[in-house]
């Protein structure tokens, strides 16, 4: 959520930063209803005051034995409007709050501006994609030849954009997995959590899913509780409505979680193979840093995802997304796009941002500076995949096929796969 301060401050400079992302994030909405409600807050604040001082002034009546009658009187116009005025300024106030809790965070002035992913700058590029002498397969093929991808069950269970992994497929998810987490918790000072898979709409408001992108959730026909999009979302609620001192900060965390999105905006795209499913798995990382920290943060926490790649020899580029490509509550994002020879171009693997103290006002998230006990404010929050795992999954498939059909276990992977190199038909 933007800072309301700031807003007022500033007006024309905050909606001309919104503007860079492209869309109408017109301010005058919001300075009506907040006027609105200033004018509402001032009334209610003096019929408060002469409330307070006719009880005060019909005491002093009563003691002296003098007649209150006039004052009585008067309580009795105040009373109904007082009443009737605090009812308009909680709904005014929710209108306020409504209002600026669909506007998106303000790029960071390092973000190049830019309409759309077109405009999205490369930083740097790691790894030379493979060569083959061979006519190169997708990760479907790969996978079903392998009989360790079976889309058909998977939509027999659930339905489209659900799959099931057989035998070697499934213990290489589970490999995946356990590669991430150890490598983010032993190497990278992650502290490991396993968090709810449902969470509540108050969670889902603080980092930003709700209201807007409703849509996107899976949500409980008969319980308050949405199935999470990604670990971002119980991670980052772990310090919602707390007052964190800044001793303890930066806090690191990861987590694997299953994560579940309806893809609402996704009809018709990657309708094959596992790049876009309504279940999927991945390794989150979040951290909760000083706002001075925050963009080395940022920096480390991409640097971590990309570790995971490195490992796993899987040509990347690390892309600064523009500012109409931004999300909706980044102030800088990096997305990470792995090569994926059987579509012969990068697809995205992860998307790590830095949300400045966008979330944390929503969660009401601060920390208490050590030498000034008095002084409050929002922490900064970040959070990236560390990584997708079925993506990485269809990137070893890909980038590690064979002409016999067979796909080799990247080195740093087989201790987790039980020392097996290579998957084959056999």
């Amino acid at each position: 959520m933007l800072d309301i301060k700031q807003i007022r401050k500033e007006p024309e400079q905050v909606e001309s930063r919104l503007k860079t992302r492209g869309g109408a994030h017109n301010l005058d909405a919001f300075r009506a209803l907040e006027q609105e409600k200033r004018d509402i807050q001032a009334e209610t604040e003096s019929l408060r005051a002469e409330r307070n001082s006719l009880s005060k002034q019909v005491g002093q009546r009563k003691a002296q034995k003098a007649d209150a009658q006039d004052l009585f009187d008067r309580m009795k116009e105040v009373g109904p409007r007082l009443k009737t005025l605090e009812v308009q300024l909680r709904e005014k106030e929710e209108s306020v709050l409504a209002t600026l809790s669909v506007l998106p965070n303000l790029p960071h002035e390092s973000v190049p501006e830019g309409k759309d992913e077109n405009d999205n700058q490369e930083v740097h590029r790691w790894g030379t994609p493979p060569t083959f002498d061979f006519e190169v397969k997708n990760h479907w093929d790969v996978g079903e030849d392998l009989n360790i991808i079976d889309f058909e069950a998977g939509a027999l269970i659930a339905g489209a954009r659900f799959t099931l992994f057989r035998q070697h497929g499934a213990r290489m998810i589970r490999a995946l997995t356990n590669f991430m987490l150890d490598l983010h918790t032993t190497e990278h000072g992650y502290m490991e959590m396993l968090p709810p898979f449902l969470a509540n709409s108050e969670s889902l408001f603080g980092t930003g899913q709700l209201p807007k992108f409703e849509e996107d959730l899976f949500r409980m026909k008969d319980d308050p509780f949405y199935l999470i999009p990604t670990a971002e979302v119980p991670l980052t609620n772990l310090v919602r409505g707390q007052i964190i001192d800044e001793a303890e900060l930066p806090l690191k965390m990861t987590a694997w979680t299953s994560c579940f999105r309806r893809e609402a905006g996704a009809s018709g795209q990657d309708t094959r193979g596992l790049i876009r499913q309504h279940q999927f798995d991945k390794v989150e990382l979040v951290q909760v840093t000083r706002p001075e920290e925050s963009y080395d943060a940022l920096e480390q926490l991409t640097s971590n995802a990309e570790e995971v790649l490195k490992r796993l020899e899987l040509p990347f580029k690390r892309i600064s997304l523009c500012t109409g490509d931004l999300g909706f509550g980044a102030s800088k994002t990096y997305d990470l796009e792995v090569w994926l020879p059987g579509q012969n171009k990068y697809r995205e693997i992860s998307s790590c941002s830095n949300c400045e103290a966008f979330q944390a006002r929503r969660m009401k998230s601060r920390l208490r500076r050590t030498e000034n006990a008095k002084k409050i404010e929002p922490v900064h929050t970040l959070n990236g995949s560390g990584l997708a795992v079925g993506r990485t999954f269809v990137a070893i498939l890909e980038n590690f096929q064979q002409a016999d059909g067979s796909v080799t276990i990247p080195d740093a992977l087989r201790p987790f796969m039980g020392g097996i190199s290579k998957l084959t038909t056999a």
